[in-house]
């Protein structure tokens, strides 16, 4: 029988790149997302994807994904997102609450909905899509980086709390990543400066270096759990450091 996998965020970036890459890999995958244009031309050009209109924030479309779906090999929880750089002191209520609305209650709500089903295969694998940002804090970035801390928190638990389950659960936590939308949004869709970041940055990492990653986890053994693949260009050393030629 064919596995399923369930990709969230998949209409671009990173959750489309998964999508395209598990379908490679063998995968029916459910493509879930909130443009349903762009989830149904994805969908019509690889046979192995179906679209669904989802929206993480929203418990009742969550359910509606998790009562369509008879069974649920893979979770990857990648919708998620960064608004604005101001710093802690400055920082918009509206922008964190949104930010912890989509990183964190959002990955919360796919979970605790998709739980079940992932047990009940004897080898379910959960993938939380985090950040370098959840491991270690930057200027401007305090907002994001306490979704992200709290999303990491979340996976140590889980994997705490359900172990001895049929489950693995991996955390994939990318560096800099060069995508059409993320920069974009962070900085209200001002492209001049998301284009900035990463400006003189030899090789930043795209979409289908951090698919690659996660399609090589969630198809080891099943006794081979990948707690925590942190990913980044060569180029990075950390957050506050990064090689950028002239």
């Amino acid at each position: 029988m064919k596995k399923t996998a369930v990709v969230t965020g998949a209409s671009s970036g990173i959750g489309e790149a998964t999508a395209r890459r598990l379908a490679a890999e063998g995968f029916h995958v459910v493509a879930a997302a909130r443009r349903g244009d762009r989830l149904e031309k994805l969908a019509s050009e690889i046979s192995d994807i179906t679209p669904f209109v989802l929206d993480v924030t929203s418990q009742e479309s969550v359910d509606s994904l998790a009562g369509s779906l008879e069974r649920v090999d893979v979770l990857v929880n990648n919708a998620g997102g960064a608004i604005g750089l101001e710093s802690v002191a400055e920082g918009r209520i509206d922008d964190w609450q949104r930010m912890y609305d989509i990183n964190v209650l959002g990955s919360l709500r796919m979970t605790q909905a998709l739980l079940p089903k992932l047990v009940a295969t004897g080898d379910g694998v959960l993938v939380m899509l985090t950040s370098v940002a959840g491991l270690v804090s930057y200027e401007g970035g305090g907002g994001y980086c306490a979704a992200k801390h709290a999303q990491t928190s979340m996976v140590e638990t889980l994997r705490l709390e359900l172990v001895g389950q049929p489950l693995r659960i991996i955390e994939i936590a990318p560096g800099m990543v060069q995508t059409e939308e993320f920069s974009l949004t962070r900085f209200r869709g001002d492209s001049e400066r998301a284009h900035k970041v990463y400006e003189g940055v030899p090789g930043p990492l795209v979409a289908d270096d951090v698919a690659d990653a996660i399609a090589w986890t969630v198809t080891r053994p099943w006794h081979v759990n990948i707690d925590r693949l942190v990913i980044r260009p060569r180029a990075q050393a950390a957050q506050h450091k990064v090689h950028r030629e002239n």
